[in-house]
């Protein structure tokens, strides 16, 4: 994909580097063993998934890849090309005058400072983004880090086999989803895309968006609650497709979370305490990273997962699986974020002639 003159992507790799450079080695035994056992626990992970959810890939078999936090960095970067492309492409035929050469350092810096800081505590990553690389060894992977994986698993003693079979049957999970359902791909992207088409550089968007915080802020709401800065300064179009995006994204955490643990049974020992000391991590994690993880919508992600496996559990009571299954129909039996916080919203609607039609 041709890099867009608005974002400096080499300053950002550079800035990521920086931010990440305390990285610890992983060589020798340690890396091979972890190669190994991602392999191997990919591909039972998709089997387990399978079983327990029906979702097989139409994309053939899954493939793990044990990154370091560089390799995750520039996995990342290639990914927000293709997520950002719309907007940048508006934003280059605006460029000129000084910004043409300060603002895309800029751009390149935060990215790569966002990123940098990232690599630093993920463990896990399904790309799906990463769909228009010539390499085709280079798409559809499920992406491990492998310093922070082990990391984790000596700082809390974690059995290296039970703790990385747990990861890989959430992030596998996510693959089912998205190469198992025919449309779900095409589908996801196509709102994010409308989050990027309605981009307005125009700075009376900030100011607007400004207004509207503290609108809510006196309304004693939180505005950055529903998606961090990125929903404060939506459009009411991008709004609309934010909806969208965050009813899908709690449904696909918790089915995620749920599918985990119910594949898990009698593979993986430990998988209670491996969620305990994971969600402890978060919620001590300092106020920089509290506010950091607010302002990008981090924190709102953490509630989709709860939210997405409470709407699971509503419906499944209601109907068993198979009412369940009905989401991945077609994208109108997707619930809204409405009616993944109430669900007996979405069992009234699926239950209507017209959508049992759907």
């Amino acid at each position: 994909m041709s890099e867009s003159a608005a974002v400096d992507w080499d300053v950002a790799r550079r800035i990521a580097a920086r931010v990440n450079r305390n990285e610890p080695d992983l060589v020798g035994d340690d890396l091979a063993r972890m190669n190994e056992h991602f392999a191997e626990f990919t591909a039972l992970a998709e089997d387990l998934v399978g079983e327990e959810t029906g979702l097989v890939s139409l994309d053939g078999d899954a493939r793990g890849r044990v990154a370091d936090r560089a390799a995750w960095v520039d996995a990342n970067l290639r990914s927000f090309q293709r997520l950002l492309k719309p907007m940048l492409d508006q934003m280059d035929d605006r460029m000129g005058g000084p910004m043409s050469t300060v603002g895309p350092k800029i751009a390149g810096a935060e990215l790569g400072m966002l990123l940098g800081w990232m690599s630093t505590r993920v463990l896990g990553q399904y790309d799906l983004l990463v769909v228009e690389d010539d390499d085709p060894h280079s798409q559809d992977i499920v992406y491990y880090v492998g310093t922070n994986v082990m990391a984790l698993e000596k700082r809390f003693a974690f059995p290296e086999r039970d703790f990385r079979l747990w990861l890989a049957l959430h992030e596998v999970t996510h693959r089912a989803q998205f190469t198992g359902v025919p449309w779900m791909r095409e589908h996801f992207l196509s709102l994010v895309n409308m989050t990027m088409e309605d981009v307005d550089p125009d700075p009376q968007r900030l100011v607007d968006g400004l207004r509207r915080a503290l609108e809510m802020k006196k309304a004693g709401e939180d505005p950055l609650g529903e998606g961090g800065i990125s929903a404060v300064f939506a459009t009411e179009k991008q709004r609309e497709a934010l909806e969208k995006i965050g009813g899908l994204m709690s449904l696909l955490e918790g089915h995620g979370d749920v599918t985990m643990d119910r594949a898990g049974i009698g593979h993986v020992h430990g998988a209670e305490r491996f969620g305990r000391v994971l969600r402890q991590r978060r919620q001590n994690a300092s106020k920089f990273v509290v506010l950091l993880q607010r302002l990008i919508g981090i924190e709102a992600k953490m509630k989709q997962y709860a939210q997405g496996e409470a709407f699971i559990e509503a419906v499944e009571d209601h109907g068993g699986r198979e009412l369940l299954d009905r989401v991945w129909e077609s994208p109108e039996l997707i619930p809204s974020l409405t009616e993944i916080r109430e669900p007996q919203g979405w069992i009234d609607r699926v239950s209507v002639p017209e959508a049992i039609g759907a």
